[in-house]
């Protein structure tokens, strides 16, 4: 019997009836009746069908689980208040209180050192094998305590390129998911390293290596529902199973659909980015999908009114440290060793390739953030600034040309030049 029940199409989307079904005949085979059972998901900043998968997921096990319980993989993002999880999920209070009054809703909180528990510990020597001796630190594999504490875990796991691991889903919403911090900064500098260009997009990172290494210390059986959407946020495929090989699976259709090439680069991008992107953590996204088909000197403008933040969590460090060049960092790490690596890895991300050499630094492009955040704050932290109420879309979209780019939902699709591996 195959590990994953599933399908998927290019051309058309899953209807509500496919997923269901798929749902239906996947988690019939699972060992689930009198269990408590523990539900990883997106938070709100992913385009992702949530609100479809937990309606399904709740008919389905409501009834055969002693406990059915969702737990938000918000890694190090702010915590999601009740109605605004209601809103995610497409329910409302009285829902709740009705229909799921047996569902617990829970937020990751990667500060909340109780509620972590230590799972297995990676040597420097084994790090040292699976980054290809590109990292040699050891991890403590510190996850929420609540992963086992339940009979069994489902991951209900959109699948996108991702500047991290390559792309996101499956045993991602382990870690950085629901991890300690020092596991989540040990990931995202590790990627940092090896530059987004490098990693985003690419099936076999060796982020993706340590992570499902980290993963095999947890003893909880663990089943995947993992998917792509197009850009009208339809599920494309659904595969339910073991994580691994149903992420796998749902990562080959992502590259077809959230990868698009470009026959050459541009001087100017205005990247729209999406109402869900309240803060540049997330708005960042534009940066590294578009990144690649900016031209040498280039600008990539990041829009996005309703950006009034660098980040909810960790905005006073981004402002200290500012965005910067790989290099910034690596040669001055008597400067910055001690950094919290994960502001680190942000901070490279947005800002890009570039090089620091005799005490300048020399970004490849230009970063302009069209946002709600003033003009003072965006040029503290190394970045350009953009009047938002100064652009006129309208007129943007008219005067595209092969100099000028215009996208539109910026962050979800990853754009690379023609030939590009």
């Amino acid at each position: 019997m195959s590990a994953v029940l599933g399908k998927g199409s290019f051309e058309q989307p899953l209807d509500d009836t496919q997923v269901r079904e798929i749902c239906a005949a996947a988690l019939s085979r699972i060992s689930l009746d009198g269990k408590r059972v523990l539900v990883l998901i997106p938070d709100h900043t992913r385009h992702a069908k949530v609100g479809l998968f937990f309606r399904i997921v709740c008919d389905l096990l409501l009834s055969r689980t002693a406990a059915l319980d969702f737990l938000i993989a918000t890694g190090t993002h702010a915590p999601m208040e009740p109605e605004r999880i209601y809103r995610h999920l497409g329910i409302t209070a009285e829902d709740h209180r009705e229909k799921y009054s047996r569902v617990r809703f829970f937020n990751h909180e990667h500060w909340n050192l109780p509620e972590l528990v230590t799972i297995g510990k990676l040597p420097a020597e084994e790090i040292l094998r699976l980054t290809n001796g590109v990292f040699s630190t050891p991890i403590d594999v510190t996850i929420n305590r609540k992963a086992v504490e339940y009979d069994h875990i489902l991951l209900i796991t959109p699948v996108v390129p991702h500047e991290a691991m390559g792309f996101a889903g499956g045993n991602k919403y382990f870690f950085p998911g629901i991890a300690g911090l020092e596991v989540v900064e040990t990931f995202h500098w590790l990627a940092a390293t090896i530059t987004n260009t490098a990693v985003n997009g690419v099936k076999d990172t060796l982020t993706r290596r340590v992570i499902d290494r980290a993963v095999e210390f947890l003893a909880t059986p663990r089943d995947c529902l993992a998917y792509a959407v197009n850009d009208q946020n339809q599920p494309m495929c659904l595969f339910v199973g073991e994580p691994r090989e149903a992420w796998s699976r749902a990562a080959d259709y992502s590259a077809k659909l959230h990868i698009k090439y470009v026959e050459k680069p541009y001087r100017t991008i205005l990247a729209i980015t999406p109402p869900m992107y309240e803060e540049l953590w997330v708005g960042g996204k534009a940066m590294y999908k578009l990144e690649p088909i900016v031209a040498d000197g280039g600008e990539l403008i990041i829009f996005g009114p309703q950006i009034r933040e660098f980040s909810f969590v960790h905005g006073p460090l981004i402002q200290r440290l500012g965005y910067h060049v790989l290099e910034y960092f690596t040669k001055q790490w008597e400067r910055f060793s001690r950094e919290p690596k994960l502001i680190l890895a942000h901070s490279t991300n947005v800002r890009g390739d570039g090089n620091f050499e005799g005490g300048v630094e020399r970004p490849r492009i230009n970063v302009t953030l069209a946002s709600a955040i003033l003009e003072e704050s965006c040029r503290g932290v190394n970045l350009g600034f953009r009047d938002h109420r100064s652009i006129n879309l309208d007129a943007w979209r008219q005067k595209q040309n092969g100099d000028v780019l215009v996208v539109e939902n910026a962050g979800q699709v990853l754009y690379r030049l023609a030939g590009a591996s």
